[in-house]
């Protein structure tokens, strides 16, 4: 079976007859945050896990703002009974949609199947996974996942067999691995591999070693594989679709690069600037004369803006109001950041969108909205204000 996790007595290391060895966190975590920070580190977009388990580390990685596919492959693999439960989008996702496409898929499969669909991807995990193969997927798994997959960087976690002695027991640490190799045995076939599939290996590992037993060094051992730029920018031979692997879920996430979800942001964001110097201004209300345009003060929020922000609103056209309406220039919104970072500072983007949901002046200058609504109703009554605008 293609497992993640070591057996909880392993990692926890609980025996009587020995002392107990305690990570903190336990070692089968800190491999995933060795994965998680090293996709955090490279900004890595499409990542595949062999052998998932119980998909913890996918999850983990759902998180990334980067990361736009994650694929899982196992051979053990079931349908989610609790329909994808960790990995699927909660209802947050729908109110903050990520900035950039998400896509997760799990695969019935194993690591030595060949499935074009897992090609050319940024990373590929394989978390401690080789030592459940025996010794012919073993020969098979470097052409398949080096050769035939040929991703930009492979990180294989296995166990590092001189730690072992330190361990209650003297057999492998699961019943269901084929070997445990030690430093120099792992070193040997990361290198050899790396030679004949032009990849550069870095060694580390992690779960340290109690003090004294520094020589014995990581409990879990680690190979960073990454591809030569030369191979990667080299010609290749187009190779026919292969689809062997049952997909056993799939899911996508709500997004920016989405219309319906832009849309929805952007005007989220402008309703609020909006919203909040009509407010402002309200508070601050003065007699008005029929249905003359009324310049307004101080209409700019005080928190959460730079000065230098601040400044550049206040230098920008005024809100004003005219009758029964409320104005905010267009020039004066695109200034807020947000709405600045959503629109990359594109003035007819900000208008199009805006034009869909939210109503606009007649010239598209601004966005127009009802100076007294049920929600300022109480700014009115708190000054003997009348709504009604005209004299």
């Amino acid at each position: 079976m293609e497992e993640n996790k070591e057996s909880n007595s392993m990692d926890n290391c609980e025996f009587p007859s020995k002392k107990v060895i305690e990570f903190k966190p336990p070692v089968y975590e800190q491999r995933y945050y060795f994965v998680k920070n090293l996709v955090n580190q490279h900004g890595l977009k499409k990542i595949a896990d062999l052998g998932y388990g119980d998909a913890t580390l996918l999850w983990m990685l759902k998180y990334h703002r980067c990361v736009e596919c994650l694929v899982g492959v196992d051979i053990a693999a079931q349908p989610f009974e609790w329909g994808g439960g960790r990995l699927s989008p909660g209802v947050g996702g729908f109110i903050i949609p990520r900035e950039l496409d998400l896509t997760i898929t799990l695969y019935r499969g194993s690591a030595v199947q060949k499935d074009s669909r897992l090609r050319g991807f940024d990373l590929i995990t394989c978390i401690e996974l080789i030592e459940h193969l025996d010794s012919e997927d073993l020969a098979k798994f470097p052409e398949v996942v080096f050769g035939y997959f040929s991703p930009g960087m492979v990180v294989i976690s296995t166990p590092n067999s001189e730690f072992n002695p330190l361990f209650p027991a003297s057999t492998f640490r699961n019943p269901d691995h084929r070997f445990e190799w030690d430093r120099k045995q792992f070193q040997t076939w990361a290198l050899d591999v790396g030679k004949l599939y032009s990849y550069s290996v870095e060694f580390t590992g992690v779960g340290d070693p109690p003090a004294g037993a520094e020589h014995v060094g990581y409990c879990t051992q680690i190979g960073v594989f990454q591809k030569n730029i030369a191979k990667a920018t080299g010609s290749s031979i187009s190779e026919p679709e292969e689809h062997v692997y049952e997909v056993v879920y799939r899911t996508s996430y709500p997004s920016l690069q989405q219309r319906k979800y832009f849309r929805f942001t952007l005007s989220i964001e402008v309703v609020k600037a909006v919203d909040l110097m009509k407010s402002r201004f309200l508070r601050g209300l003065r007699k008005k004369e029929g249905d003359r345009v009324v310049p307004l003060g101080r209409c700019t929020p005080q928190h959460g803006l730079t000065e230098a922000q601040r400044a550049e609103i206040e230098q920008s056209p005024k809100p004003y109001s005219v009758g029964e309406n409320f104005y905010v220039p267009l020039e004066r919104l695109i200034i807020y950041p947000k709405v600045n970072h959503l629109v990359a500072g594109n003035m007819e983007k900000l208008r199009t969108v805006l034009a869909e949901g939210l109503r606009l002046n007649q010239d598209q200058t601004a966005v127009q909205v009802e100076l007294v609504d049920y929600n300022t109703q109480h700014l009115f009554d708190e000054h003997l204000v009348s709504p009604v605008l005209e004299s």
